[in-house]
């Protein structure tokens, strides 16, 4: 029992350490949050939350370690995350070079629905083949040869509320007053270094092979 738990506080930690440095999902989480406000970063963290229980449960059941032996598979979620990335850096760009009184006006994100904003966070992360691989990776250093369904479960329902807390946590604390008066007055800052953050990551995904 004893070793039980400390593997599963060795897998919460590094999905903790995963999930919570910064990363796309959680950049763009931060971005909409101070932008869009509370309930837009909610949306697309919930997207995120999702996809990330997804690829939970294809780990779980064996589907991403087959996903993994096939590069054809991950070479064409790839091309997409890395496409992905760079609209978001054209869009973070955009931004930046506009006049505060555009950015006054509604955006997509204020205008777009919650089911929207939802399957763009979703989308985000599942084409993020990165995801796929931390998600194999947990399952093989929480999992031994003889791990009974009652580990898997814990596994995945600890990962869950953690997925829950941590990209939910970015979309509230980011849409504070503090953090929304931070933006208005580096808005530039902000979005430019967005711009060369998506930009870099949708580039390094393109170029680097699998």
């Amino acid at each position: 029992m004893l070793a039980e738990i400390h593997q599963f506080i060795i897998v919460f930690t590094a999905y903790v350490i995963a999930a919570g440095s910064p990363g796309p999902s959680n950049m763009r989480i931060m971005a909409v949050a101070m932008n869009d406000g509370r309930r837009a970063a909610l949306a697309i963290a919930s997207g995120v939350v999702s996809g990330s229980i997804f690829w939970g449960l294809m780990a779980a059941t064996g589907v991403s370690a087959i996903l993994s032996r096939y590069a054809q598979a991950l070479v064409v979620l790839q091309v997409l995350g890395g496409l992905y990335l760079l609209y978001l850096a054209f869009k973070a760009g955009k931004a930046a070079l506009s006049s505060d009184k555009d950015q006054l006006r509604p955006t997509n994100e204020r205008k777009a629905t919650a089911a929207t904003l939802y399957k763009r966070g979703l989308l985000m992360h599942l084409t993020n083949p990165k995801s796929i691989l931390a998600w194999i990776a947990l399952m093989m250093l929480g999992l031994g040869p003889g791990a009974s369904p009652y580990t898997v479960l814990v596994i995945l329902a600890g990962c869950a509320v953690l997925s829950v807390t941590i990209f939910c946590g970015y979309a509230i604390v980011f849409s504070t007053a503090p953090m929304i008066r931070l933006y208005r007055r580096a808005r530039y800052w902000i979005e430019g270094t967005l711009a060369v953050f998506f930009g870099f990551a949708g580039l390094k995904l393109l170029l680097t092979r699998i």
